[in-house]
């Protein structure tokens, strides 16, 4: 009798791995060629490659689904955009990450779409408006406020209009999350972050239920030549084999980080669902006393991605695109896996720097913007 691997943990490691053969390799490895012999699959690599096939297999193991890697998180969000008919209603989160939202907003300007934007954490505008939409775009948790949707009644009343629901799943990864079990019609990811794990890959995947729809997104990605590399492929499947111990470590340091920012008087709106390692919240002394924190780290790296083995923030609004309703002064932590006592000690130094403009202990806080998933 075989034994199937049935936990996400051990999927993670086991998913993706070509077939055992003597002499042959345990990983799949870097494919270097585009140009294919006659007689497979594929003649030509932009049709296929076996390094993202065996990503794509891992992925939509831990996902249940069909996956279809793309060269980057965007190129997958614009690859099922193109799905939709002209002049198609999408109803999307107004905290979603902000190229998702240039990029609806660009299309809406050209007419290409109709586009309404809601508070995900208020589900029944969500389904109210999505009475008349082909599309909702959900995050859960969005980004970089860390609003978090109930996907389950969300897709149980749209999905019954006859209206896809998409889930955007970066921050929550499917080991915490799997939405496509909740009700949703296709998950996306930019695999650049958590699932590939080291901040040295630049890649996207969605996964269905719906084979049809897969096939519809690969030839999307062909016909634009949206597809991942040979060496990507590689780095996103190794770091992939280790997302369950990363996740584990980095969400334990980041629930612990987020206690203590609750504890400062000099932070206001600490964010933090619950789950994950992202964390966000506002500097009272305002928006130059958080550019100046941030700039000043030593252990937490200064950078605009997130999901690395290192913990890393940024202050949002300092990005011309950046959503208005995003606070000036609102800092978003990717929480990593080192040391916590070391991460800690670099993130209160930093503020203690910039605490000036502080109220003293015990004084009103700033109310926050939204109150969905704060500590």
């Amino acid at each position: 009798m075989s034994v199937r691997p049935t936990s996400l943990e051990t999927l993670t490691v086991a998913a993706g791995r070509p077939p055992r053969t003597p002499g042959g390799p345990l990983n799949s490895p870097i494919t270097l060629a585009s140009a294919l012999v006659p007689g497979g699959d594929s003649e030509y690599a932009r049709h296929g490659n076996p390094g993202w096939e065996a990503f794509e297999e891992a992925v939509g193991a831990l996902e249940k689904g069909h996956a279809v890697s793309f060269g980057s998180g965007m190129a997958a969000t614009v690859a099922l955009l193109e799905l939709l008919p002209v002049g198609a209603k999408v109803v999307a989160a107004d905290g979603s990450y902000y190229g998702t939202t240039v990029e609806l907003e660009r299309r809406a300007r050209r007419g290409l779409l109709e586009l309404e934007l809601v508070d995900v954490t208020d589900t029944e505008a969500v389904i109210a408006a999505a009475a008349d939409a082909a599309m909702v775009w959900l995050e859960s948790p969005t980004n970089p406020e860390l609003d978090v949707a109930d996907i389950r009644a969300i897709s149980a009343a749209v999905t019954a209009l006859g209206t896809a629901v998409v889930v955007d799943n970066t921050l929550a990864t499917p080991l915490r999350q799997r939405p496509l079990d909740l009700g949703a019609d296709f998950v996306v990811h930019s695999a650049s972050k958590l699932l590939a794990g080291h901040s040295d890959v630049l890649m996207g995947v969605v996964v269905t239920h719906d084979a049809r729809a897969a096939r519809a997104l690969q030839t999307r990605r062909t016909s634009l030549g949206s597809v991942p590399g040979s060496l990507e492929s590689y780095l996103a499947l190794r770091g992939l084999r280790t997302l369950h111990v990363r996740l584990d470590r980095a969400e334990e340091n980041a629930t612990e980080i987020a206690a203590r920012l609750h504890d400062r008087t000099d932070v206001a709106g600490v964010r933090y669902p619950g789950f994950g390692t992202m964390i966000a919240f506002e500097v009272v002394a305002g928006a130059e006393a958080a550019q100046q924190a941030t700039e000043s780290s030593e252990v937490v790296v200064h950078a605009t991605s997130l999901g690395g083995v290192e913990t890393s923030w940024e202050r949002r609004r300092r990005h011309a695109a950046e959503p208005e309703n995003v606070p000036d002064s609102l800092i978003r932590l990717s929480v990593g896996i080192e040391n916590i006592e070391d991460v800690w000690d670099d993130i209160a130094r930093c503020l203690d720097t910039v605490v000036g403009g502080a109220p003293p202990a015990g004084a009103a806080q700033p109310e926050p913007q939204r109150t969905s998933g704060w500590v």
